[in-house]
């Protein structure tokens, strides 16, 4: 299969051993509350990292706006025993694309246009 020329990545080994590691110690610090600044900060090196036809891309999204969302997620998921969980991993990742544009095209975080 042939190597793509529209989507090229440049993020290394030691960015990303950071990134994990301190993800790590905000969940385990703050017992599993914090998972979601975490996974916002990852996301954040990922685009930072990811160029598609040359356009670099960027994350806006942050862990106050997906706190509310965590919180109702792990409740439905508790209540159903699980089984709610197969209806998260698609609303996150909706969440997630929904909150990444390209670098040239991002609004300012409070803006109304």
């Amino acid at each position: 299969m042939a190597k793509s020329e529209q989507f090229t990545f440049d993020g290394g080994a030691a960015t990303y051993i950071g990134t994990a590691i301190l993800g790590w110690i905000i969940t385990v610090v703050t017992f599993g509350i914090g998972y979601p600044w975490s996974l916002c900060m990852f996301h954040k090196w990922r685009s930072k990292h990811t160029m598609i036809n040359g356009r670099r891309l960027i994350f806006t999204g942050g862990g106050f706006s997906l706190i509310g969302l965590w919180i109702k997620w792990l409740i439905l998921t508790f209540l159903t025993f699980g089984i709610y969980f197969f209806w998260v991993i698609p609303s996150l990742n909706k969440w997630v694309v929904e909150h990444t544009d390209f670098e040239d095209e991002a609004k300012p975080e409070g803006d109304l246009v």
